[in-house]
């Protein structure tokens, strides 16, 4: 009798045993591998029905939670979607989140580690987890003015405060609704994602800082300016040939000299001149004079190659390796392998205005969780220093005097000195061009640097959108 006792005993210990090792397993072991599981429609319902926190601009919500009549205690919705879905991405059943919705996903959520102490509250008093809201840096009058600006031209504008790194406006088009994508109709959703992904636009890539990249065009010689200048070789009394076509060398190929400007005029100038009219065969010339190695360098002072998070994730910008000399020839002129980011253009404008310094860009101004106490506030940090104080004043005043007396007089605003550099790009489709402005105002103190890339447009075409955008923004700005 007592030996059956005993084996029972020992049975029960076992199978207490055997059920403290298998709930401790699921809770801190699989808890993970369990809540990601597809099959796991619990997990699945809760999260995608949460009460996430609002992403606000100006202090009006752009993305918010609100009370749903299905399954879902909450649907996520956006307003004025086109205009910031490229920022604000989409919180979608089907497809999982993208944009902001991903990169402070676990502050929307609540799930960040400095929202421990909400979450532990939450359980005492039952009621659900809240998540934080997130404000970002942008500027609504802004933002609604680079967008309006492109019109019904695919590209993007982004505008910066150099002084801070503070992104005031970020766009990017062809947009799309964000809506269309969190909808709790699943059938709706999968034919959203199927008619935006088959769009020959685009619709889903942030141009501002992604996508396939943009060749610069001549915003690049802004970089080769600055590299001829610390080089000790070139001053701004410096004399350089001005060839109407200059032959690359071991090619048979010629570079023609910009047609659209004044270059023509002379056949010897100075620097000023060649940024004024965006001549290219004496940059050309400095290029492969300085050699590649300087120019890269300098291309990676300025940001080229190099990791960055806004916290939305920025592909780097390229510039090539191991080319010979003709390569490095169209390099110099934002041609060939060259290829950045709207963002990138702009904060190369931003590190000349700020005295050679360049601020670490940030979309995100604070995180407030649901008692509104902060969690995150933006500081301005510095990044790196692009070049030093001296050589950033000299190529200031010679952007300044492109928009005075070169090709990029639509930038100009009447009684602010606007310095800024105009580019064309060529993308080798029925004469059709990239077109671009990068610049700041005012010159003497910077408050507000921009980029602009117009698509597939002709130089005329081109030229009447890119310099009078940035000219809008600017005039927002210094109106205010």
């Amino acid at each position: 009798m007592n030996k059956a006792i005993r084996r029972m005993w020992l049975m029960v210990v076992a199978i207490v045993t055997v059920l403290l090792l298998t709930l401790t397993y699921v809770q801190f072991f699989a808890a993970d591998a369990l809540q990601a599981n597809p099959w796991n429609n619990r997990t699945l319902y809760e999260q995608f029905g949460q009460d996430r926190g609002s992403i606000l601009v100006g202090g009006k919500e752009i993305a918010k939670s609100v009370p749903a009549d299905d399954d879902f205690e909450n649907q996520r919705i956006y307003s004025d979607s086109p205009l910031y879905s490229d920022l604000t991405g989409y919180f979608s059943l089907v497809y999982g989140a993208t944009g902001l919705e991903s990169a402070m996903g676990d502050e929307l959520s609540g799930a960040s580690d400095d929202q421990f102490y909400d979450r532990v509250m939450s359980l005492f008093s039952g009621d659900q987890p809240k998540g934080a809201s997130v404000e970002l840096t942008l500027d609504p009058e802004l933002q609604q003015v680079a967008y309006d600006a492109l019109g019904g031209h695919n590209g993007s504008i982004v505008a910066v405060d150099p002084r801070t790194g503070e992104v005031k406006a970020m766009v990017s088009r062809k947009s799309y609704d964000a809506n269309t994508m969190s909808s709790h109709d699943t059938d709706k959703v999968v034919a959203a994602a199927k008619d935006l992904n088959s769009d020959p636009d685009k619709p889903l890539v942030n141009r501002a800082i992604g996508g396939d990249l943009y060749a610069p065009g001549s915003t690049f010689k802004l970089i080769d300016t600055v590299a001829a200048l610390e080089s000790g070789k070139y001053t701004t009394d410096s004399t350089l040939d001005n060839p109407g076509e200059l032959p690359l060398p071991d090619t048979n190929v010629t570079l023609p000299n910009y047609r659209q400007g004044g270059c023509s005029a002379r056949t010897r100038v100075n620097l000023q001149f060649a940024l004024e009219q965006s001549c290219n065969t004496p940059f050309a010339q400095i290029a492969m004079d300085l050699g590649q190695d300087r120019l890269r360098q300098t291309a990676q002072n300025f940001g080229y190659g190099q990791e960055l998070s806004l916290p939305l994730q920025v592909t780097p910008s390229v510039f090539p390796e191991d080319m010979n000399q003709a390569q490095v020839a169209l390099s110099s002129i934002g041609q060939y392998d060259v290829r950045t980011t709207p963002l990138q253009v702009a904060m190369a404008s931003a590190a000349i205005a700020n005295d050679g310094v360049m601020m670490k860009p940030s979309l995100v101004k604070n995180v407030r969780s649901s008692d509104l106490s902060v969690i995150d506030q933006f500081k301005a940090e510095q990044l790196r220093r692009s070049t030093d104080a001296e050589t950033a004043h000299t190529v200031k005043d010679l952007m300044t005097s492109v928009v005075d007396n070169g090709i990029a007089s639509g930038a100009a605003v009447p009684g602010v000195k606007v310095a800024g550099k105009t580019g064309t790009a060529e993308i080798g489709k029925d004469g059709l061009n990239d077109s671009w402005f990068t610049g700041f105002a005012p010159a003497d103190d910077p408050q507000l640097a921009v980029a602009v890339v117009v698509e597939d447009v002709d130089v005329t075409t081109g030229s009447s959108l890119t310099s009078p955008s940035a000219r809008q923004l600017f005039e927002a700005v210094l109106n205010k």
